[in-house]
């Protein structure tokens, strides 16, 4: 690829993104789970008929379009059945996170998608921290993902569980589930209450339905930065609002493409948001999944749509401006950064 500087090779870029300290703000930990950890839960579990190898479970994680990807999440979810699943799949996704360089991640759960197992939104943030706490070179908080299909009482059932619970480390609510039948005005109440108790706010927007979903958790929900809003686009003037105020968006772009939401990467929004002045922040939400990693979504942003290095650090710069780390902590996140050996531009051919 070519710089403003003078051009580089595809493998010096990649390996530059590889090496580049980097951070994530919309990361599910139950859709993380690392290949091999996954079929070591199956396994555990007394196994699947459908799954006989590796390779079958690789296939099983590919999707027509995302109802049939909410479906391979809940079955994926009946691998994960106690503490000890938690603390284990932990553990694995902050490895992982460490091996790419992630030095800081934000990462949703979904307590009332196990609470049918006896398990609490305390007891399950408290599993996932012993297994992050494991891992202290990557940084990591907790967002609890409400989930729509479950309705506003369990909504707000998990967002007082969650304040009780909040020195495991839980920083945010957001909202997750079916998008295309839950819109987000009957949970205003569930944020009012969040904004309220101190958390942080995110909702899915826009991946699954139209702009009317992004606009209905803007005016609704008030919300601090939106999940995906792919189909923002679709509305003019809401793109408008999203550059005015500088709501961060939590981009996604190659779950986008294997759920079915976009036909293609290269009909992804990205460009023409940055190009308008939106705050954009990239993400690979479920890679366990997806099979995606974050140096890819950075790599195939310089190749699809011809991201340069330097606009590459402005993006990773933009997720740390948007986290939602505590102020409490004094050390700055920015500087940790700035002053990390990798953050250089790659060398010239």
């Amino acid at each position: 690829m070519t710089t403003p500087n003078g051009p580089i090779s595809e493998a010096e870029n990649r390996k530059w993104i590889e090496q580049l300290p980097k951070a994530e703000l919309h990361l599910h930990l139950e859709g993380a789970i690392p290949l091999e950890a996954l079929w070591s839960l199956i396994q555990k579990h007394g196994g699947d008929p459908s799954i006989s190898t590796r390779q079958d479970l690789r296939q099983r994680l590919t999707y027509s379009d995302f109802p049939e990807f909410i479906e391979t999440w809940i079955w994926k979810n009946s691998f994960l059945q106690n503490y000890d699943d938690f603390t284990f799949i932990a553990e694995e996704v902050a490895l992982d996170l460490h091996r790419q360089n992630i030095l800081y991640a934000e990462l949703f759960f979904s307590p009332s998608r196990f609470s049918h197992r006896g398990m609490t939104t305390a007891g399950l943030s408290e599993a996932i921290r012993r297994g992050l706490a494991k891992v202290p070179q990557c940084e990591t908080w907790l967002i609890a993902d409400v989930v729509r299909d479950h309705g506003p009482e369990s909504a707000a059932k998990t967002l007082m569980e969650a304040s009780d619970a909040r020195d495991n480390g839980i920083v945010g609510i957001g909202m997750g589930g079916s998008e295309h039948r839950f819109p987000p005005e009957p949970f205003a109440q569930v944020y009012e209450d969040a904004r309220r108790l101190g958390f942080k706010t995110s909702a899915h927007a826009g991946e699954a339905s139209g702009a009317e979903s992004v606009t209905g958790a803007i005016d609704t929900l008030l919300i601090d930065r939106i999940g995906h809003a792919t189909h923002a686009e679709d509305d003019p003037a809401l793109l408008e609002i999203l550059a005015q105020r500088q709501i961060p968006l939590e981009l996604c772009p190659m779950s986008n493409v294997a759920t079915g939401v976009i036909p293609s990467l290269a009909e992804h929004p990205v460009r023409r948001y940055w190009d308008m002045g939106l705050l954009i922040t990239i993400n690979t939400d479920d890679p366990g999944m997806f099979h995606n990693r974050l140096a890819d979504e950075y790599f195939h942003l310089g190749q699809t749509f011809g991201f340069t290095p330097d606009e590459i650090r402005t993006l990773v710069l933009n997720a740390i401006r948007s986290a939602w780390r505590p102020n409490t902590i004094t050390e700055p996140l920015l500087d940790t950064f700035l002053n990390h050996p990798n953050w250089t531009l790659p060398k010239l051919l």
